[in-house]
């Protein structure tokens, strides 16, 4: 059986004749000429080097089929690895209760099956929330992790292709939760959100929740205005101001280390407003703020490896040792372009804000409205908009650094995004143009524009 990570968390242990039998669904939905080339059958035993070359085919093969915006968000692939994902952890289906918590702390108790998906799930908290239709897609379930002072570190967006329920209990951890937060990041949504009761109360929420855990920040005669907007419960006001305020609508990182301005700087990452904003500690102790703009991404990947080690080989290494990295290219000046790497468990996750902005922005270009980015119902069954398709987290790749320590590649994560070629780079030209996750929202920016 070959094991399929999620953010480096076993998703579920599948067969090669199970693969194959997706492999021959797909083929015959899509037909032979859209579906990746499948490692071939062999009549003896395999050798383990044999057994190795194939566990490289498949990862291979599961993250082009997921790269591919048609097979990647079909029904076929996601309900395939819903149910490995099942059988893995025998979880039988039954009803359950499932606590999903609000930005407040209030916890919204909803009976579902285990084997309900993340849309299922979403579905069921607006459904007792009382929250329209039309608004259920500005909202989106998060796993957590809940730390010491009561504020969440985010783990990533619960995807298409996993059960909720599963997800959360195979962790084996009370830390582990799942919220409810608002998943656009254009504030100017907020209107279609507030116009009603129920969205209304979960984005002052998540405001006030924010503000008291110091992700947006406040001065003295702010916070005594936001108090008296408070005891006044004007919600809609207190937003409004809210809104005015340093970091508003951005979601804050643990502290992490990156290479910029210099190697081993520790650095805090917040994302918002169509950037990511570093609070930089330099070695000096001073601290530097900046930004880096989404538009002038030329692309990003992430990275996952383990050092080399002597141990025997197939030792599965300590979770302490897998390292994360986030890298992306920057527009820094008109004719120069740099590499910029976050090394932080929180790696993928990032990237997924970064495609949800290009995407959200790719929608307002084309003149498209975000509530048509949302999903549709089409005879009862929830489909999803060609724009949302896009929503992808970029794949794991070969460090852009070649001077590095040497690296292995950890088996088997799950990836996904739609790539277009990128012509290459001299700061990583051993890196084929395949291996980027190019950013259709890239612009070429002059220098008097700095």
């Amino acid at each position: 059986a070959y094991n399929i990570h999620v953010n480096g968390v076993l998703h579920c242990r599948v067969r090669y004749s199970q693969l194959l039998g997706l492999h021959e669904q797909l083929r015959k939905e899509y037909g032979a000429n859209v579906v990746p080339a499948f490692p071939p059958k062999k009549i003896f035993t395999l050798t383990p080097a044999e057994v190795e070359q194939r566990r490289e085919q498949l990862e291979k093969y599961m993250q082009a089929v997921r790269q591919d915006p048609t097979l990647g968000g079909s029904e076929t692939f996601n309900s395939f690895l819903r149910k490995a994902q099942q059988e893995t952890q025998q979880i039988p289906t039954e009803e359950v209760l499932l606590e999903v918590l609000l930005s407040n702390g209030q916890k919204v108790k909803v009976t579902i099956l285990t084997s309900d998906q993340t849309e299922d799930v979403l579905e069921a908290v607006a459904s007792k929330l009382d929250l329209p239709d039309d608004l259920v897609g500005y909202f989106s379930l998060f796993l957590v992790r809940e730390t010491k002072d009561g504020a969440f570190s985010f783990v990533r967006k619960l995807q298409e292709f996993e059960l909720p329920y599963v997800s959360v209990t195979s962790l084996h951890n009370p830390e582990f939760r799942i919220i409810l937060r608002k998943s656009y990041w254009d504030s100017a949504y907020d209107d279609d959100v507030m116009e009603h009761r129920v969205g209304l109360n979960l984005l002052y929420a998540q405001t006030v929740s924010d503000i008291e855990h110091g992700w947006i920040l406040v001065n003295k005669e702010q916070h005594r205005q936001l108090k008296s907007l408070q005891e006044k419960v004007s919600k809609k006001e207190f937003i409004r101001l809210a809104q005015t305020l340093k970091y508003y609508g951005y979601l804050k990182f643990d502290p992490c280390v990156t290479d910029f301005p210099e190697k081993g700087c520790h650095v805090v990452v917040s994302a918002g407003n169509n950037e990511l904003n570093f609070q930089v500690r330099l070695p000096n102790e001073q601290i530097k703020e900046g930004s880096f703009k989404v538009t002038r991404m030329r692309c990003w990947r992430v990275t996952s490896s383990v050092p080399m080690s002597n141990g025997p080989s197939g030792s599965s290494p300590g979770k302490s040792e897998v390292k994360l990295e986030l890298a992306f290219e920057y527009l820094m000046s008109k004719d120069r372009l740099q590499w910029v790497t976050i090394t932080s468990p929180q790696a993928i996750m990032l990237s997924i804000c970064l495609q949800s902005m290009v995407d959200e922005l790719m929608v307002k270009k084309s003149g498209g409205s975000i509530r048509k980015m949302f999903r549709r119902r089409v005879n009862g069954v929830l489909r999803r908009s060609d724009s949302q398709q896009a929503v992808k987290s970029p794949p794991l790749l070969d460090s852009p650094d070649a001077s590095r320590e040497p690296m292995a590649k950890l088996s088997s994560k799950l990836t996904s995004v739609s790539l277009r070629g990128i012509s290459h780079s001299s700061s990583a030209n051993e890196v084929g143009a395949n291996d980027f996750h190019g950013n259709y929202a890239f612009e070429g920016i002059g220098d008097e524009d700095l």
